[in-house]
């Protein structure tokens, strides 16, 4: 019998729960190392006293990827006891000047809120922007997300090519929506979700309007318990399968062979040393490569690549409930392009941010104690300057953190009570804060972008950081500032690109479908498909063409008779 394959996977992120199941379902013994005591990185919990907060993501968007995840595993969500709850209204959208708007999947809301401010024929035009978001969303997770890019040849490819214009990579999403929605207001409304890519909506590729389409059709969910059940199913999961967890283990560098030719296994921060056929990374890409690996010129260029945004974010508990606040609030800045400029160009806080607050407790009650809140509060700030100098700012002048985050919680406070009247700045019983420096400390995060490299054209695709390292053999990468990008779904689909590559080149089969799950009509048992329930292509323009022609010289043949 052939010898089982062995991985140690570096990190217990997302992209390395889901990578590591999947090579054990592949046939692989498979250990974990995690240098913090819990697993999930940024999708961890925070606890206090009955109050829960979710300390990175807070919303799941993307539902088909996650799905895909456990299908793969010869699962589902129901079945290791996910319940997703739908948030609605999506968001409420905060204005200066005391006005707001309602995001909705319920296309009936949606139509009242866009015509009082657009007119009549705006809701048409909202129809067209989903148009267009959909196909950015459809095609980017055929051809993209779910496709491999490992030289800039991968860019030729005809199906890509095909498609790459109406993907619209070289327009920002700002300039797209703005072929939509003819108001500022609206503008703002369906460019924000830019943050989510750590981005300026003025920057980012109009591609992403996706993140808009898949919040407007299919929804936003919250895992009952908070975000990491998820991640914490796929890790039982995985251990169902063998996988070996340990947690509190730092990895110190990463071994190479005698000939330095390939990976061999890592070493500890305690000295000990494990060995393996293969090494998959999922620590942060840019950490990664300065303290793990060898010294390199990669090393230096990915250091200097653009990186996301990072942020200021409160884990407020409340001593009562904030009834003003639904789920998700946006609260957007009057100065809207200038506060983006604070953040991506001047790596600052805003004079006057926009900021994002989530309140759980509000879609989920076991979130707080009963009758009251738990707040979580995100406000985009820069990143770390390591070297201020090169970016071109005054390297005399100081990132003052601690000045940052008492304006950050002044602003949120006055912000919050002044446009939706609701009074929390007296009854915040604890408070927790995490910062761009303690996003570095806790994550090994590199400047502490919490979203990993920036998602500009030229940071994507066959310019992201590759999958597999270009001169190490047996090494490989998942994780956000890895191909396909970065956020929760997008890192699970990586985990996918990743495994298949491993297997691929070792020769070992695929024990899932590669080009993605194929969707059931309802619950997760297959369905019976009856001739009346077969979908039909509908003619091709070819043979609509053939017969125009074929009736026009019957007519003509017709009326010469």
């Amino acid at each position: 019998m052939a010898r089982q394959k062995s991985a140690i996977i570096v990190g217990a992120g997302a992209g390395g729960i889901a990578t590591a199941a999947r090579l054990a379902k592949a046939g692989f013994k498979v250990t974990v190392l995690e240098k913090n005591d819990f697993t999930g990185g940024r999708c961890s919990l925070i606890h206090h006293n009955g109050y829960r907060f979710d300390q990175g993501p807070s919303l799941l968007l993307l539902p088909r990827l996650f799905q895909e995840a456990f299908y793969d595993l010869g699962t589902s969500l129901e079945a290791e006891g996910v319940e997703l709850l739908k948030c609605e209204p999506n968001y409420n959208i905060w204005f200066g000047d005391g006005e707001s708007f309602e995001l909705s999947t319920d296309t009936a809301r949606m139509k009242k809120e866009i015509e009082k401010w657009e007119g009549i024929d705006g809701f048409e035009r909202y129809l067209g922007f989903l148009q267009e978001s959909h196909r950015h969303y459809e095609q980017s997770i055929i051809h993209v997300i779910r496709k491999n890019f490992t030289s800039l040849l991968h860019l030729a490819r005809p199906t890509f090519l095909r498609y790459i214009f109406a993907l619209h990579p070289f327009e920002s999403i700002y300039y797209r929506a703005s072929q939509y929605f003819y108001t500022e207001r609206l503008r703002r409304v369906f460019t924000f979700g830019s943050m989510y890519m750590g981005m300026s909506p003025f920057d980012a590729p109009g591609t992403y309007s996706l993140l808009q389409y898949t919040e407007l059709a299919e929804g936003i969910w919250y895992p009952r318990g908070g975000f990491h059940v998820v991640l914490d199913a796929l890790v039982k999961v995985g251990k169902r399968m063998g996988v070996e967890y340990r947690l509190s283990t730092g990895v110190s560098q990463v071994n190479l062979s005698s000939d330095g030719k390939r990976a061999e296994g890592v070493t500890l921060s305690s000295g000990e040393q494990l060995s393996a056929d293969i090494v998959v990374v999922n620590a942060d890409l840019v950490y990664a490569y300065t303290h793990l690996l060898p010294s390199s010129s990669k090393a230096k260029s990915l250091s200097k690549k653009d990186a996301s945004c990072s942020s200021i974010s409160f884990y407020w508990a409340i001593n009562k409930m904030v009834p003003e606040l639904t789920c998700h609030n946006i609260f957007l800045a009057d100065d809207y392009k200038e506060s983006f400029d604070d953040i991506f160009k001047r790596q600052l806080i805003p004079q006057e941010p926009s900021f994002y607050v989530n309140v759980p407790s509000r879609v989920d009650p076991s979130a707080a104690p009963q009758g009251k809140d738990t707040v979580v509060v995100l406000v985009p700030v820069g990143h770390l300057l390591e070297n201020r100098a090169s970016a071109g700012l005054d390297p005399q002048s100081q990132q003052d953190w601690n000045a940052m985050v008492n304006k950050a919680r002044e602003t949120v406070l006055t912000t919050i009570e002044t446009r939706t009247g609701a009074k929390m700045r007296h009854s915040i019983l604890h408070e927790e804060i995490n910062t761009p420096g303690t996003w570095k400390e806790k994550f090994n995060l590199d400047k502490g972008a919490i979203l990993g490299l920036s998602h500009s054209f030229f940071n994507v695709l066959s310019f992201r950081p590759n999958t597999k390292h270009a001169k190490y053999e047996d090494l490989y990468f998942v994780g956000a500032s890895t191909h396909p990008g970065t956020g929760v779904p997008i890192c699970l689909a990586g985990s996918k690109i990743t495994t298949e590559q491993i297997l691929d080149k070792l020769g070992m089969a695929v024990p899932w479908t590669r080009n993605g799950r194929q969707e059931p009509r309802g619950k997760s048992e297959k369905v019976e498909v009856k001739d009346i329930d077969r979908i039909i292509p509908g003619p091709s323009t070819t043979s609509m063409l053939l017969v125009a022609l074929l009736v026009t010289l019957i007519v003509c043949w017709i009326m010469v008779k």
